[in-house]
């Protein structure tokens, strides 16, 4: 590794530091979307008992303990509870979309290293053989095999490094956008049903209950009999 560095040229070391890059990048998504992770059916199960007794102020301290996105998207619809379903539907839209671009951070810089990999190794090979093409120029098309050989065997390291690169990169970032969009349908889950939770709680309040007829009319009866007597 050691001797393809040292006969790949000054471009060895720009692909070695984006190789360095976008693994730094790939640790850092990874814990992030295990951290961002959270099973929303459970979560939401737990909210709705708290959301039914109207115990609001219980349910806004456990979304802030989540400390995840699905988290803050519920926490947001909480806090503004009392408004009209229609709003209510634009605030979780709205808290959701604040935390896209926290779900996709980083992700383009690690698709431009997937893209510029391979053509960063292409201008090293072309840079390469341009000066192999000029060494033997200045030694008047005199040159061995050997010669020629070594030089397009040094132009062709920072090719084979740049798909070593742009590779890993690649997959990297199908994979964490896939993690992404997977967040983010939990976000938009999170959204609609709590919205859901929100407005079954206010049509619980709305209801109207009556007493059973049976337990009205002894009552009825005892009044009129007090009547007459």
């Amino acid at each position: 590794m050691i001797d393809l560095i040292s006969k790949g040229g000054p471009l060895v070391w720009l692909l070695i530091g984006c190789l360095c890059f976008a693994g730094a990048i790939f640790v850092e998504r990874l814990a992030y979307f295990h951290r961002a992770s959270m099973n929303i059916g459970e979560f939401l199960a737990g909210l709705a008992s708290l959301i039914r007794r109207r115990n609001f102020a219980e349910a806004l301290q456990e979304c802030v303990a989540t400390r995840v996105p699905a988290g803050r998207v519920i926490h947001a619809a909480l806090l503004r509870h009392h408004a009209p379903r229609e709003q209510l539907k634009e605030i979780v839209q709205e808290a959701g979309q604040l935390e896209v671009p926290r779900l996709e951070r980083f992700l383009g810089i690690l698709n431009a290293i997937a893209h510029a990999g391979p053509l960063i190794g292409l201008l090293g090979t072309v840079i390469g053989l341009l000066d192999s093409f000029t060494g033997l120029a200045s030694a008047n098309g005199v040159a061995t095999h050997a010669d020629v050989a070594r030089g397009v065997y040094q132009s062709l390291i920072t090719s084979a490094l740049g798909l070593v690169v742009a590779i890993p990169a690649y997959l990297s970032f199908a994979f964490l956008s896939a993690r992404a969009r997977s967040l983010m349908h939990d976000l938009e889950r999170a959204g609609i049903e709590i919205v859901n939770l929100i407005e079954d709680a206010k049509g619980s309040d709305n209801i109207v209950e009556f007493r059973p007829a049976e337990t009205e009319a002894p009552k009825a009866a005892k009044r009129l009999r007090g009547l007459k007597g």
